[in-house]
């Protein structure tokens, strides 16, 4: 049996001030086109998850984050690539205002929306711990 390679990967679970959870619409014609997820990309070799989170949460959305708590990681393999998300919770940085770079849309949603949104698979026992957590604004 052949294997995949396994890439690292952040996403950012951004809280507002209400609770709120921004995601991001994937483009139609990228990998998981048109599914919801957290905004993040590549660890890059070398780099530290952290670091990392604010270097691609700068290059997706334009702004900066302040990480404050990493969740429990998740590997999901696809088709041709095995993922391992590493999640963290995360504000936007004073002033910072979030801009759609490399996504079709953005969304704030609340714990009882999320549900409903069509994410990646990988996506969601991040999701469940998140509404579990029950905690209102981080």
């Amino acid at each position: 049996m052949e294997s995949r390679p396994v890439v690292e990967v952040v996403c950012a679970l951004i809280e507002n001030e209400t609770g709120r959870l921004l995601v991001a619409l994937r483009p139609a014609h990228k990998h998981l086109g048109g599914l919801w997820e957290f905004p993040g990309g590549k660890v890059e070799a070398g780099e530290e998850a952290a670091a990392a989170l604010v270097r691609e949460i700068r290059e997706e959305l334009g702004c900066e984050v302040v990480p404050s708590a990493r969740l429990g990681s998740v590997t999901h393999a696809y088709a041709t690539v095995t993922v391992r998300l590493l999640p963290f919770l995360a504000r936007l940085a004073p002033g910072a205002e979030p801009v759609a770079r490399e996504h079709e849309a953005l969304r704030w949603v609340s714990r009882a929306e999320i549900g409903g949104l069509e994410m990646p698979a990988a996506d969601g026992p991040i999701v469940a711990e998140w509404v579990a957590s029950g905690r209102p604004g981080g």
